[in-house]
């Protein structure tokens, strides 16, 4: 075979057929993509889109990409119909023909004449600045519509699936949006009045802002896949959605909180009222055993016994203006203080009359050891014991008289028991505090 510069050697017949079969297949599978990407939907869209930021950059070039392609493509359909000719003139193709044919397939024989709309923002071979014409061989023109198909399809891949995730999403959300501001004025959660209102009016603003920026900048809302090469690698970056889902999702939990408040209000008011009077009767009863405890009591410190508060009253009033007044959202969390509240002072009240009827406990507790061991001396036969009747009658004076001093009634009480231990036999009874003496020690009354 023979030599040509620069498409080297001259090839035969065989390996013509060879090749222009290979282009054929190459040149159906081209137009098969190419026109795919004509019809492509998010073409179609970016193509009557108002567009801004990147994606507005993106397709100015992949516009210029496409249109390129099409220039390309036909300058690669001129060429192979151009061999094919000349391969269809004989069966037997002479050396002239064999050599045009080694040119055309192998040579840089493509001549792509491109006018400066059509090749001022799309990328060039080895990045130059774009010419007028260039001039390819079929294999080199092959690669570059490869190349340029990759990048303008993943472009209006990305746009398209961008557009096809996030206003869909959006107007959902601003569907169930509109639904939960219906349903917050209701209650009279509104702009300026509850947090939640606020919250509201900031979640539309975010979604309105949100679905323009997607349609007009698709792009700035896609985040490509790392290590991926395939066209519309990647997915919607749908962070600012989902943001604001939650919010939304926070808001109606609150809406909920104040729907409850609603529909049980006047129960947990009555509760309320129900527990402020037993924490007032539990006071009153504690201010009344204190009376009885100075009277009968001697030498003893007993605590004061302090009003009930007006303040949980003048809420609770509130409370109920509130409710008659259909403010759910104010009464939501003051009811919720309140309990809370209600809840301590009844707490205070019962520790306030177990303080002051310490006392009274102590004393009782003193008389009911000084039975329980006459009871066991009369079980023994010692009932009629003079000294045991001497120091039981001394402690029964000094218990059941009035006032009583704990102390000294808690050591007659220790006597009897020792004296009752002496006649029974029994160990001997240790030495103890009194239980005014553990009160006092425990801090319980002082």
């Amino acid at each position: 075979m023979g030599v040509t510069d620069p498409a080297g050697p001259v090839m035969d017949r065989d390996e013509v057929d060879r090749a222009l079969a290979r282009l054929g297949a190459e040149h159906e599978a081209i137009e098969t993509s190419l026109l795919a990407l004509q019809d492509h939907a998010g073409r179609r869209l970016l193509e009557g889109a108002e567009l801004t930021g990147v994606t507005k950059e993106r397709w100015t070039t992949a516009e210029a990409s496409i249109t390129l392609l099409w220039a390309y493509f036909d300058a690669y359909t001129d060429t192979l119909r151009s061999a094919r000719d000349i391969r269809s003139r004989r069966r037997w193709s002479s050396r002239e023909d064999l050599v045009e044919l080694t040119e055309l397939l192998r040579g840089a024989s493509v001549t792509v004449a491109g006018s400066t709309t059509a090749t001022a923002n799309a990328p060039t071979l080895h990045g130059a600045p774009g010419k007028l014409s260039e001039q390819f061989s079929l294999s080199d023109l092959v690669d570059r519509m490869n190349d340029l198909y990759a990048t303008s399809l993943d472009m209006v891949v990305a746009a398209d699936a961008v557009w096809s995730a996030l206003p869909a999403r959006i107007d959902l959300l601003a569907a169930e949006l509109q639904r939960t501001r219906k349903l917050a004025h209701s209650v009279g959660v509104r702009p300026g009045e509850h947090p939640a209102g606020d919250d509201l009016e900031r979640i539309t603003r975010t979604l309105t802002s949100l679905r323009e920026q997607v349609i007009s900048d698709p792009l700035a809302y896609w985040v490509p896949a790392q290590g991926s090469s395939a066209p519309g690698g990647g997915r919607p970056d749908t962070t600012v959605y989902d943001r604001e889902a939650r919010a939304l999702e926070d808001v109606r939990r609150e809406i909920d909180a104040v729907l409850t408040v609603r529909q049980d209000a006047e129960q947990r008011l009555v509760k309320l009222r129900d527990v402020l009077s037993r924490a007032d009767r539990t006071l009153a009863e504690a201010r009344t055993a204190r009376g009885e405890v100075l009277a009968k009591i001697a030498a003893t410190e007993v605590p004061v016994v302090s009003g009930p508060p007006t303040a949980l009253q003048e809420q609770l009033a509130t409370a109920a203006e509130y409710r008659r007044h259909a403010q759910w959202h104010r009464l939501s969390p003051l009811l919720e203080s309140l309990e809370q509240k209600a809840e301590d002072e009844l707490l205070r009240a019962r520790e306030s009359l177990t303080a002051v009827t310490a006392p009274l406990a102590v004393r009782a507790e003193l008389r009911g050891r000084l039975d329980a061991y006459k009871a066991k001396v009369a079980r023994h036969g010692l009932a009629e014991d003079p000294f045991l009747i001497e120091r039981y009658d001394a402690a029964r004076r000094m218990l059941w008289s009035a006032p009583c001093d704990l102390r000294v009634a808690e050591q007659a009480v220790l006597r009897y028991q020792r004296a009752a231990a002496e006649a029974l036999g029994g160990p001997r009874v240790p030495e103890q505090g009194t239980p005014w003496d553990r009160q006092d020690h425990r801090g319980e009354s002082s």
